[in-house]
């Protein structure tokens, strides 16, 4: 069934090395791991107002920098004119269409490296740079009469210090000075160490010139930037308390006046306000609520409060499903947003008296590694819109919906790679969990060339979160596994979002438990039922909440023949207090504190359970996470190792949580992955 490949990846993990990319197979056939470096997807959807053309980022994965780049892309509504705006070797981002249409913001690197606004105009073509900033600005954001862009950037902060070194005489080699650290969160994964600084809403002149900064004070001001239609002000969300650094699911709306810097407070209610949205005559702004109260699982709905803060109504919670991105109609009368409902992200329209309609059924393919509900979309004047859309074999290309008619597909960015490769097939499974008979939704990847009369090896793959949620969405992972003969399982088990509040709330303080082991376990009795799998040629794997899931499932059975551990956390007791969100983690996760429920952290602890492991198992992760930090992935392997359970760790230098955020490591997970599974299936062909 897999051979030399096969072969080739024993050695390759026996030895310790990562998977090197060769060359792509262009006569066609199943997906190689080189075929990776040419996946393509489109995202960051922006239509110009009059509905005419769209502009979309293009990410590429660049085999040469071994990176995703992201150029800029045009084309008319129609599927004309596709044509690049902005592309090369750097990277483009956050396209933005001036109110009328004629110029377009983006965001790119400039020549000393700095990341800076620049401007298009639309007919010409020329573009300039209109700032000169120090750091990377965010939530672009035109006024009203498009004379002027807002955005958000950090502006750093003295670094505290204790005590005043002796002055160093000159041409002498100290060491580095010490660091002194007095933030509640002081490190977060994927930036590292973080300098002290808060981040500012500034306003700059379209056509260029001195970045103004709006905010002042000790606190961070968020976007997304939501500018009032006179221009008079803009609306962002922050948390200004004095114990804003414990209280990271409180936010509260504010407007900040553009000619003086005049803050006004416009929601003081429990929990979080967050996307502000101004209605065409400025009369409303809409927002997503949020009310958390300190519960792990929580469903936002639309807010809506009058100009001046007063008179707070509430829509949408009758949907049970999170509605987030707000985003007005033209004439005002309703509200366009995003919402996941069984596996698929959907846009909504929902009027001023609550009623709400689905206008495009998914959006998705905006994760390529394993298939989470995501995607973009935005909206023209006309009401028409712009979205992202993939299919379970292709990740996302560019669609247009017109407010009346049929959806059209507009790109076709994967064709002459994918087309010519055989794909796995995605099934929907529904079953019930043998924990309490609760209905659990799931899907399964079939090889290529299936024959239902055979038998296969089946691997279980469980999604992170843990109140994230899979769908029958493009996966490169999950269809390399599936190209090497595997038949690939995955469930959204209790907990998944996108199932409403109560079916959340089943994990609540259960993340992992043998509750969604349960689940879990279910679905593979499922599929054995099925007769294609072989019930002695099963495997685990899963990343992050999914990783904890894995490692806390080999302590419970011994029915998996290998396990795949990515970014686990092993010790809730340690992870707590070495992970960078532990103020957030703790207080909606957990009961209490760490010393104060001790019992309660150690049993949903895979280390508990390490005396009952004798499953092969593989752990991954990078060096520099600090979501679920190495440490934990350590623990678990010398813990291991004392039980004599058979165990490799594969450790990814200079990486973050998102392990597979560069394409040479997306091919590393997946190919020890597979070289592990490999070794210890010893039927396979």
């Amino acid at each position: 069934m897999r051979g030399v490949l096969g072969f080739f990846l024993y050695l390759v993990v026996s030895s310790g090395l990562l998977v090197a990319p060769v060359l792509a197979d262009a006569s066609g056939g199943r997906l190689q791991s080189a075929d990776l470096f040419d996946l393509q997807y489109a995202s960051e959807v922006r239509i110009s107002p009059d509905g005419e053309r769209v502009v979309y980022a293009r990410s590429i994965h660049d085999v040469m920098c071994d990176c995703v780049r992201s150029n800029l892309w045009i084309v008319d509504s129609d599927g004309d004119n596709h044509q690049p705006l902005m592309s090369g070797r750097a990277s483009y981002s956050s396209p933005r269409f001036s109110p009328s249409g004629d110029r377009l913001a983006y965001v790119a690197e400039d020549e000393a490296g700095t990341t800076q606004l620049f401007i298009r105009w639309m007919d010409s073509g020329r573009t300039a740079m209109i700032t000169q900033l120090r750091e990377s600005p965010s939530s672009i954001a035109w006024s009203p009469d498009g004379e002027s862009i807002a955005f958000t950037m950090h502006v750093p902060a003295e670094k505290p210090s204790l005590a005043k070194p002796p002055e160093k005489p000159e041409g002498a080699d100290w060491a580095q000075p010490p660091v002194v650290i007095d933030s509640v969160v002081y490190r977060f994964d994927g930036r590292g160490y973080l300098d002290p600084g808060f981040d500012h809403v500034f306003v700059v002149p379209a056509d260029g010139g001195a970045a103004r900064q709006l905010t002042a004070g000790n606190f961070n001001h968020d976007g997304p930037l939501a500018w009032m239609p006179d221009g008079s002000g803009i609306v962002f969300t922050s948390n200004r308390s004095e114990d804003w650094q414990y209280e990271l699911t409180e936010r509260d709306l504010f407007r900040v006046a553009v000619g003086d810097g005049a803050l006004e407070q416009l929601t003081d209610l429990p929990g979080t306000e967050a996307s502000p949205a101004v209605s065409p005559d400025g009369q409303t702004i809409a927002f997503e609520r949020d009310d958390h109260q300190g519960r792990q699982y929580t469903i936002s709905s639309l807010g809506l409060i009058d100009a001046d803060g007063e008179n707070l109504r509430v829509l949408g919670e009758d949907l049970d499903r999170s509605i987030e991105g707000p985003n007005w109609s033209d004439n005002g009368d309703s509200i366009y947003f995003h919402y996941t409902d069984r596996g698929w992200r959907r846009v909504g329209r929902i009027g001023l008296d609550g009623e709400i309609e689905t206008v495009v059924d998914g959006i998705n393919g905006t994760t390529v590694g394993r298939p989470y509900s995501s995607g973009d979309y935005a909206v023209a004047e006309d009401g028409t819109i712009a979205y992202t859309l993939g299919t379970e074999k292709t990740p996302a290309d560019v669609w247009v919906r017109p407010r009346r008619g049929e959806a059209r597909q507009l790109t076709d960015l994967n064709r002459n790679l994918l087309d010519q490769r055989q794909l796995g097939e995605v099934h929907e499974i529904v079953y019930e969990s043998s924990v309490d008979g609760t209905e659990i939704q799931g899907w399964y990847l079939t090889p290529p060339d299936f024959d239902p009369d055979k038998q296969y090896p089946l691997v279980l793959e469980i999604h992170g979160g843990p109140h994230l949620a899979y769908g029958p969405h493009f996966s490169a992972e999950m269809q390399r596994m599936a190209a090497e003969g595997y038949v690939v399982f995955y469930d959204n088990h209790r907990g998944s979002s996108g199932y409403g509040r109560d079916f959340g709330m089943l994990l609540e303080y259960k993340y992992s438990s043998e509750e969604d082991f349960g689940d879990h376990m279910s679905g593979v009795d499922a599929m054995i039922d099925k007769g294609f799998i072989d019930p002695e040629r099963l495997f685990v794997t899963g990343g992050s909440a999914g990783g904890i899931a894995a490692a806390y499932a080999i302590g419970l059975t011994d029915r998996f023949k290998a396990a795949a551990v990515a970014k686990p956390v092993i010790n809730w007791i340690s992870k707590t207090l070495t992970g960078d969100y532990y103020p957030g983690q703790i207080a909606h996760q957990f009961p209490g504190l760490p010393w104060e429920e001790f019992e309660h952290y150690w049993k949903r602890s895979p280390l508990s359970l390490v005396g009952n492991v004798t499953t092969p198992t593989l752990l991954i992760t990078g060096e520099e996470d600090f979501r679920t930090p190495m440490s934990e992935t350590e623990q678990y392997y010398q813990a291991l190792k004392l039980a004599r359970v058979e165990t490799v760790m594969v450790r990814l230098p200079g990486t973050s949580h998102g392990i597979a955020s560069r394409p040479s490591r997306l091919i590393a997970k997946i190919d020890n992955i597979l070289a592990w599974f490999e070794r210890y299936d010893a039927d396979g062909e």
